[in-house]
């Protein structure tokens, strides 16, 4: 008796000791997780304030989009970061709030792709139509475009919502713990449906990009000296091009960890969901709007006056 009571309570300490390890483990990704979030919406909200700060940064079409990618990409980070915190505290918000959240972490990542097109339209307009640039790339436009990015960012979604809200009257009084599966009645003919819209928009944008970067080699290449724009151009719309394929992570993403949620066991695909998400979706947010920034040299010299005179919690002289 006395042996069946001590196995029992040795089996008891290793499961308390099992809950433990998987908090502190659990605990550990989410501090990784919350504090790399917390660096980089800092840095890009030091790099917004900044741009905004110069008039010519406000007018000037490149700026606006790089602008807009990162109040986009920041507003990724931060609602994909408020889902990680509800799902940690093992809340389960209204699907009124959870839809607001999915809505604004789905199309987010849609408009990524989006802007890197129009992005890359206004180099190669600024390169190989110099004189009709100021023409065809003016301001009223470029937020048109900005517009149309959130307008077709915002398509699938909202179809979500609005369909599911159809089918159940009461879905945004019901509560859920927040993901895309859990919230939305998503019937087989429009899973097919978001796909198909998703890749259309991938698609496309990779032919503008590539359309784009053909032709800004083609203006390089016929040009009699070596003009310092184009090769920047050159150089810029490549790394559109490897951003888009970062992007493209994204929608690859459920599709992988659904895969592999097969294969593996719960502990194991818990650790590597986490990687992947941490390597393939969150970083890549978190560094292209630096890197873009850090390479023109006008942003460059700002943004670091701007920080240091935000850490210093000094005025920064514009």
């Amino acid at each position: 008796m006395a042996l069946t009571l001590n196995s029992t309570k040795l089996e008891a300490l290793q499961q308390l000791l099992l809950q433990r390890a998987a908090i502190a483990r659990s605990l550990s990704k989410f501090s990784v997780m919350l504090l790399v979030s917390s660096v980089f919406v800092y840095v890009n909200s030091v790099m917004f304030v900044a741009l905004l700060s110069k008039p010519v940064f406000r007018e000037t079409p490149r700026y606006i989009l790089f602008t807009h990618m990162l109040c986009n990409d920041s507003i990724m980070i931060v609602f994909t970061v408020l889902i990680s915190v509800v799902s940690y505290g093992h809340r389960r918000p209204t699907k009124a709030t959870c839809s607001l959240v999915m809505i604004l972490t789905t199309s987010t990542a849609t408009n990524a792709p989006l802007n890197l097109g129009v992005m890359s339209l206004e180099r190669y307009t600024a390169i190989c139509f110099p004189l009709r640039h100021s023409q065809l790339a003016t301001t009223r436009r470029t937020y048109v475009a900005i517009v149309g990015i959130w307008f077709f960012g915002l398509l699938n979604p909202v179809a979500d919502s609005v369909y599911s809200s159809i089918v159940d009257p009461e879905f945004f009084l019901q509560r859920v713990k927040c993901g895309h599966e859990r919230m939305f009645r998503t019937a087989p003919w429009q899973t097919s449906l978001s796909h198909s819209v998703s890749g259309l928009y991938y698609v496309t944008v990779t032919l503008v990009i590539l359309f784009s970067y053909i032709n800004v080699v083609r203006v390089a290449r016929s040009a009699s000296s070596n003009d310092k724009s184009t090769g920047k151009a050159h150089r810029t719309l490549l790394l559109h091009l490897v951003q888009l394929v970062l992007c493209l992570n994204t929608l690859l993403y459920s599709h992988t960890i659904s895969f592999m949620a097969a294969f593996l066991s719960q502990e194991v695909y818990s650790d590597v969901r986490y990687g992947i998400y941490l390597l393939a979706i969150l970083l890549p947010r978190c560094l292209s709007p630096l890197i873009y920034g850090m390479r023109d040299e006008a942003v460059r010299h700002l943004f670091v006056q701007f920080l240091k005179c935000t850490l210093s919690r000094v005025k920064p002289i514009v």
